[in-house]
């Protein structure tokens, strides 16, 4: 595990001894002397004592519970998702529990008389750590790191074995989604001389840029605060600022007079022709301190820096360097997909690598303080953060929340989140929470939040303080706690506030920044595409199915379409940008599924938990990229019916874009230039949207309309009668093809197809399934197994949010063509399936095994309700109930709640056996909402296809849940399936449902 992210820590001198599993010592990896800490990852041991949460003592040495670990470690992304008291959907359905982690080592006589302390990066949660058989501290929070003294227990002698013991409790629900389980960041053994800097003791800043850089240099501040342990002591301090090359740049020295108590000692160094950070070029400095006493040197550290001013204005909005620029960002919580929570560098790199691609330019840390990893990722890649402290406050949202701890440690909680990342150019605001019930309540939000300000100003005064929160969806009424906290903070985010309420708020709070601390939530499922015409569609509730529309149309109640929340923040100069909710899908939060076991991770995401793109990833990537791109919506060209309309989008950043299908052109769409009231140009087409109902007047009523008049979509729309072949997208600008976008029809999956991602100790390999011509087969769901040599998988995952799979599995499921397997060490990975030729890195062989078989129950295309599944066709009843794809959406605050069929969708049964089948009947329901369909076509699987039957003959029924049966020349098949045409497409009575199902 890379340790290059942490602060003040390099590597220590001494030779460390673990335990392996069966408890014998193991040598470590050696030491070089004189340096100040040693990554203290490795040769751990672990042992789950329960999956409850129940307190109970730390298991004997020889139970055989024990196991070998290296940290970081998340022991419940290795267990199975599972339904019960314990688990909830909110959490994935991955239980917590109660852990016991245990570590021994010897230390040299070296380091006798040395101040020994232990650094935790980050435990989850309700941590107790002894040493040598004693306590000697707690941390219940597990989002923030803590450091406890070794020192008095601590034996130097070189063969007296030490014995550090941390006990983890993960009570579930702890948290509103996954958390993880354990010692899942980084931990530190730091060695110091008693005469050393303290703790998160070097701050740097660069005051006064804005004037001084006009002059060619900056100055730059550091504030280095030390103690002497031993009693009153003179030393030296020195301060070195190197470059990116590591070449010394400007230097300063002091005296100073230490004591028991820390003493902060500032230096001003001139640093001409700075490079400055920024989101383009992240150029970053390094700053060395030197502690010495006499003729030796004590301490040394290095922090790492960037020379950047930014400024949040209440009219303008957010500049860096000077420059305006808008926050394109996405909230992100902390797990790693796969991965879990164990927080890795390559992994939190790619991550952010595939944000970067997208255009984003910030992230805020939602809604905890981040890894070191992922500020260091950041810093980096050039990518401003908001840093943020807590989900709740005194109120809990869940159970087992931090609530239960706040009144005792959010002190020190916000204050270690400040001083962690104090040094870092990347963060640009300090957050105190999200969405807090407290804050609504005078008596017991205000005072909270004055001293939670107050905690971060005094850590550092330098950078502003916001929340996020759902609380200011209408103007807070005069001395009301919204109104009272607002005045105290110097801006605030918004979640899901419609246009109006933006602009009413900046009216009655004109020297407050504004900006979207989370937007749209629109639900999306790589691949599934539901109802395009209509501006929110309902959920596929189909058990294997479960799903939400890619079309940009599926909003919860409180949610907005992405194009909504662009155009909002587009048109606003005052507005400071957004951060979407949410660029990855994550482990939790299953919206809009409630409960529904296995759905088990979010829907909001605009890359899925595996890291591949949807289509809400284009939508941005359209608005916030100058690269050149177009992109296709839907990206599956292959599951249409011959002439079926088909509804193609087209996201571009560039004004023109043509569409050819089979080499024929479908003709040429375009956006229009405009501008905004303060003249920055933008693509839209000029239509009404219906997006906005409480727009009442204007030229577009019930579209949102921007301050200059116009109203318009960021996508470029053609009906399409499918036809099997190619469609391309060609974008234009003046004419000249800047950009493409291909898809192709796909035919039976025949092959494993291998790319890999390489980082330093991880590879993410994705695992296409792919027919005869290479083209990736868009529905393939082929179980595939995963076999690595030399390395370890370490992981599977498809991006599926409904999936009761183990994370840690050696097979997964390809989901929409696409799998994805995370290999730690050397890569040599095998990947097979049933019937596919398989895919193979680095030379290993390659093998194919027998057909498919198909599952015997029923299925369908769309079901609209938990309660109407596939299922109940073949319960026996046909008096009531059933499958159906009714659906009904609530009203947000932008649209009306909507209830409209669908055009057609598609019924099945299934066999484990082929059987012989001429007849089949469907006992539709006719009542206010429920009609016969228009028309049914029958078809069979010849084991590759669905093939129609022949002579089909329609006898319909004469009323509701009575059979209407189709008779045709019998067949030996495993399945059957019925295509259901409505008789009132886009009604709101001309849904389907069939109380039984039966064939003969």
């Amino acid at each position: 595990m890379s340790t290059s992210g942490k602060r003040f820590l390099v590597a220590i001198a001494a030779v460390l001894l673990g335990l392996t599993a069966a408890g014998t010592p193991v040598l470590a990896a050696p030491v070089r002397a004189g340096d100040r800490a040693v990554d203290f990852d490795r040769d751990w041991r672990f042992a789950l004592v329960n999956t409850t949460g129940a307190d109970a003592p730390e298991p004997a040495a020889t139970d055989p519970s024990w196991r070998a670990v290296d940290l970081p470690h998340d022991w419940s992304i290795g267990l199975d998702p599972t339904a019960g008291p314990n688990t909830t959907a909110g959490t994935g359905y991955l239980p917590g529990g109660l852990g016991w982690y245990r570590k021994t080592f010897t230390l040299p006589s070296s380091l006798a008389g040395k101040k020994l302390s232990i650094e935790f990066d980050g435990v989850y949660m309700d941590s107790a750590v002894y040493f040598n058989g004693k306590p000697i501290g707690t941390h219940a929070y597990g989002y923030t790191g803590f450091n406890l003294d070794l020192t008095p227990l601590a034996h130097t002698d070189g063969h007296t074995p030490n014995v550090l013991d941390v006990k983890v409790r993960n009570q579930v629900p702890s948290s509103r989604w996954y958390s993880g389980s354990g010692i899942y960041r980084d931990v530190h053994l730091v060695v110091t001389d008693p005469v050393h800097v303290t703790r998160h003791g070097t701050f740097v800043t660069t005051p006064n840029l804005a004037s001084t850089i006009k002059s060619g240099f900056a100055t730059v501040h550091v504030d280095t605060t030390a103690v002497s342990e031993s009693g009153d002591n003179r030393a030296q301090l020195a301060v070195t600022v190197r470059d990116a090359a590591g070449k010394p740049v400007t230097s300063g020295t002091s005296v100073v007079r230490l004591g028991r108590k820390a003493l902060t000692t500032g230096l001003d160094l001139r640093l001409d022709h700075p490079n400055l950070w920024s989101t383009d070029t992240p150029y970053l400095y390094t700053v060395d301190t030197k502690l010495s006493v006499g003729a030796r040197v004590v301490d040394q550290t290095s922090t790492t820096f960037g020379v950047r001013w930014f400024t949040f204005d209440a009219n303008q909005g957010f500049s860096l360097d000077g420059k305006a620029m808008k926050l394109h960002g996405v909230d992100m919580h902390h797990d790693l997909g796969a991965l879990g929570s164990a927080v890795d560098r390559d992994a939190v790199l790619r991550q952010m690598r595939i944000m970067k691609s997208m255009g984003v330019n910030a992230l805020r840390t939602s809604h905890n303080p981040p890894s070191p990893q992922m500020l260091q990722v950041c810093e980096e890649l050039g990518i401003v953060v908001m840093d943020e402290a807590f989900d709740t406050w005194r109120t809990p949202k869940v159970k087992y929340d931090y609530g239960r701890f706040f009144d005792a440690n959010s002190d020190a909680d916000v204050t270690e989140m400040v001083n962690a990342a104090k040094n870092s150019p990347a963060v640009v605001m300090w957050s105190i929470g999200n969405e807090i019930p407290d804050s609504t309540s005078v008596a017991i939000g205000v005072p909270i939040a004055r001293r939670l300000i107050a905690d971060v100003r005094a850590a550092d005064p330098t950078r502003p303080i916001v929340m996020g929160s759902d609380k200011y969806r209408q103007v807070p009424a005069d001395g009301s706690a919204q109104d009272q906290i607002l005045r105290m903070l110097d801006g605030l985010g918004l979640n899901y506030n419609t246009a109006a309420s933006v602009d009413a708020l900046h009216a009655k709070y004109p020297t407050k920044f504004l900006f979207e601390s989370e937007s749209s939530s629109e639900t999306s499922t790589r691949g599934a595409y539901d109802s395009p015409d209509q501006l929110n569609s309902g959920e596929n509730y189909t058990p294997g199915r479960r799903s939400a529309s890619s079309y940009d149309n599926n909003l919860a109640s409180w949610t907005m379409s992405g194009q909504y929340s662009l155009k909002k923040d587009r048109d606003r100069p005052f507005f400071a940008g957004q951060f979407l909710w949410s660029g990855f899908d994550y482990i939790g939060e299953p919206t809009p599924f409630d409960d529904v076991f296995p759905v088990k991770s979010s829907f909001f995401g605009a890359v899925d938990t595996a890291g591949f793109p949807k289509d809400q990833y284009y939508l941005f990537r359209s608005q916030w990229s100058a690269d050149p791109m177009v992109h296709l919506v839907p990206m599956n060209w292959t599951d249409h019916r011959p002439g079926e309309p088909v509804t193609v989008w087209a996201y571009s950043n560039a004004d023109t874009v043509e569409l050819f299908l089979n080499g024929k052109s479908l003709g040429v769409r375009k956006f229009d230039q405009k501008t905004t009231t303060d003249g920055r140009k933008y693509l839209e087409t000029t239509e009404a949207t219906g997006d906005d109902k409480t727009v009442t007047g204007g030229p577009y009523p019930g579209s949102y309309t921007s301050p200059n008049g116009s109203a318009g979509k960021l996508n470029l729309t053609w009906t399409v009668p499918f036809a099997p072949g190619q469609l391309v997208a060609v974008a234009k600008r003046g004419g000249v093809e800047v950009a493409r976008d291909e898809l192709r029809t796909a035919g039976a999956p025949a092959a494993i197809r291998l790319t890999a991602d390489r980082g330093s100790s991880l590879s993410f390999v994705t695992a296409e399934v792919v027919d005869a011509n290479g083209v990736t087969v868009p529905s393939a769901n082929n179980e595939l197994t995963f076999h690595a040599s030399g390395g370890q998988l370490v992981g599977l995952d498809n991006g599926q949010q409904e999936s009761a799979e183990n994370y840690q599995s050696s097979s997964r499921a390809a989901f929409n063509g696409k799998a994805l397997a995370i290999v730690r060490g050397p890569l040599s990975l095998t990947v097979t399936s049933p019937g596919l030729r398989s895919g193979s890195l680095n030379g290993m062989p390659s093998n194919a095994g027998p057909a498919v078989k198909v599952k015997p129950g029923a299925d369908a295309s769309f079901s609209g309700a938990p309660n109407t599944l596939p299922a109940a066709m073949l319960d026996g009843v046909t008096t009531s109930g059933g499958w159906s794809n009714y659906y009904s959406k609530a009203a947000t605050a932008l649209l009306p709640a909507v209830s409209k069929a669908h055009a057609g969708d598609w019924v099945s049964e299934s066999w484990s056996a082929a059987r012989q089948v001429g007849e089949i009947g469907a006992y539709f329901t006719v009542d206010a909402v429920h009609s016969l369909p228009a028309s049914i076509r029958v078809s069979w699987w010849d084991g590759q296809a669905f093939v129609p039957v022949t002579n089909p003959k329609i006898t319909w029924a004469a009323g509701s849940n009575q059979p209407t049966r189709v008779a045709f020349d019998p067949v030996s098949t495993t399945k059957i399936r019925l295509d259901l045409d409505s008789s009132r497409p886009g009604a709101g009575n001309g849904f389907l449902q069939i109380a039984e199902l039966t064939t003969g």
